[in-house]
């Protein structure tokens, strides 16, 4: 199905052709003066336009140059009963899609607007794609399998279900563009494009013409026409990102894009529809920008009807190692290097290490490790030297108590032993970030059980012999 316009001055030929393209299932509105189409494309994008060569006032050719010089590169499919190679030449010369002589059968028009509308769609895609393969050109899935992420993931599969706007927060580098990705993935839009804006990024000036498109000549530097991201992203997805960042006076006309679904190009008073929905994200406490009135109320409210909150990476530290391993794994493809492997400590160390810049800086240590690593091994040595002298694990109290002359296997057994805790018990993750089989882990556990057993037994032994001594 396609949305298409039909122009033909004469009521006869301009009824049957609407009523044929009809029962195509395609959506179709008729003008039967050129000034009315004109006045529509300012408002609304068509996929496809048909029109009669032959009109009083404009004719077909005319009405092609005037919106091709007005940015439209809508397909447009002449009718005459006057053709000739001159005017087939003339009119591709022009931009026509195609042309089609009267009489015709209209089969025939409805298989020209079929192939029309797929070339438009394929357009689309393309822009789109363009714009989609730059914003998400280091977008990475979604790791991590810890109870803050799952309740992250059930709320993501509740909120794609409907249209309204979500409202994306937490501390920079959590992953609230992924969520944003992933919330698009599992929606009925999956087929349409999901764009971004970063609304920190460009000045006031930039930023609306980014999010609605200029006409030519709106400013300086304006010398064609360009869509917008909303027109773009028509029927997909908007992700907004940082619209903290996004000046009160562009805030105004969100919302009435939020609440009226139209908008105006740069340089224009014409109105446009659109449907798209909008993800928003921001790593500031909107309700303290709306106090400070740094922030609309109104828009505050309209983008929060379905609010999701990420926690920060020290907040779900089980989900670092595999983290960790997915990173390295990633890295190391990229880089057509072998997949390094991070020693027990060095896991332990990015574990328990407060990441201050949350999942986006694990990535970069990462993608520092793979880079310098010499072997097969990232050593605990080499993470500690970048995340400097805090970490917890080199201030642990179990750890100082630990020192030279400790015999390797009361060493192995605190790594262990806390690791499992670390792990609430679970022994498939406990092993997994050891870096071995759960069946040595069952035995090391057997055999510390066995020996605290061991030692227990002593001690009473030796008790009971120091009373009867004593006795």
């Amino acid at each position: 199905m396609a949305k298409v316009c039909v122009l033909d001055d004469k009521d006869v030929m301009r009824e049957s052709v609407v009523e044929s393209l009809k029962r195509q299932q395609h959506e179709v509105t008729a003008f039967s003066d050129p000034s009315e189409l004109l006045e529509a494309v300012r408002r609304e994008t068509f996929e496809v336009i048909v029109s009669d060569l032959k009109m009083p006032g404009m004719d077909g050719m005319e009405l092609l140059k005037t919106l091709r010089d007005a940015g439209v590169e809508t397909p447009l499919i002449l009718m005459t009963a006057f053709a000739s190679v001159a005017t087939a030449v003339e009119a591709m010369k022009l931009g026509a899609f195609d042309y089609i002589q009267k009489p015709f059968e209209m089969e025939e028009i409805a298989m020209l607007v079929e192939r029309a509308a797929q070339v438009q769609r394929l357009r689309g895609e393309n822009e789109a794609l363009r714009a989609t393969l730059t914003d998400w050109q280091d977008a990475v899935e979604l790791v991590g399998t810890s109870g803050p992420m799952s309740d992250v993931r059930e709320q993501i599969g509740r909120v794609a279900a409907s249209q309204a706007t979500v409202l994306i927060t937490g501390e920079s580098g959590t992953g609230k563009e992924l969520v944003a990705r992933a919330i698009h993935s599992s929606s009925a839009r999956t087929s349409r494009p999901m764009l971004c804006v970063n609304c920190a990024a460009l000045s006031p000036t930039l930023l609306e013409s980014e999010l609605f498109g200029h006409e030519r000549g709106a400013f300086t530097g304006a010398d064609r026409v360009r869509k917008g991201r909303f027109e773009l992203a028509d029927g997909g997805t908007l992700l907004l990102d940082e619209i903290s960042e996004l000046p009160l006076a562009l805030q105004a006309k969100l919302l009435r894009v939020l609440q009226e679904r139209e908008y105006e190009r740069v340089g224009s008073s014409t109105s446009r529809r659109t449907d798209v929905r909008v993800i928003a994200t921001t790593n500031r406490d909107l309700q303290d920008w709306v106090a400070r009135k740094r922030f609309r109320e109104d828009l505050f409210f309209r983008i929060s009807v379905l609010p999701i909150r990420l926690p920060p990476l020290r907040q779900r530290r089980e989900d670092a190692p595999e983290l960790v391993r997915h990173f390295l794994d990633r890295i190391a493809r990229r880089e057509g290097r072998r997949v390094p492997q991070a020693s027990p400590r060095a896991m332990m160390v990015m574990q328990n290490y407060h990441w201050p810049g949350n999942v986006r800086e694990l990535f970069n240590v990462c993608e520092r490790a793979v880079a310098l690593c010499q072997g097969g091994m990232i050593e605990a040595s080499m993470i500690e030297s970048w995340l400097g002298p805090e970490t917890i694990l080199t201030e642990s109290p179990d750890l100082r108590r630990l020192r030279p002359g400790h015999m390797m296997e009361d060493m192995e057994r605190e790594l262990i032993e806390r690791t499992l805790v670390t792990f609430n018990g679970h022994r498939e993750k406990t092993a997994r970030a050891l870096g071995i089989g759960v069946r040595t882990l069952g035995m090391k556990l057997k055999q510390y059980r066995e020996q605290a057993a061991a030692a227990a037994s002593r001690a009473v032994t030796e008790e009971v012999t120091a009373t009867r001594r004593a006795g």
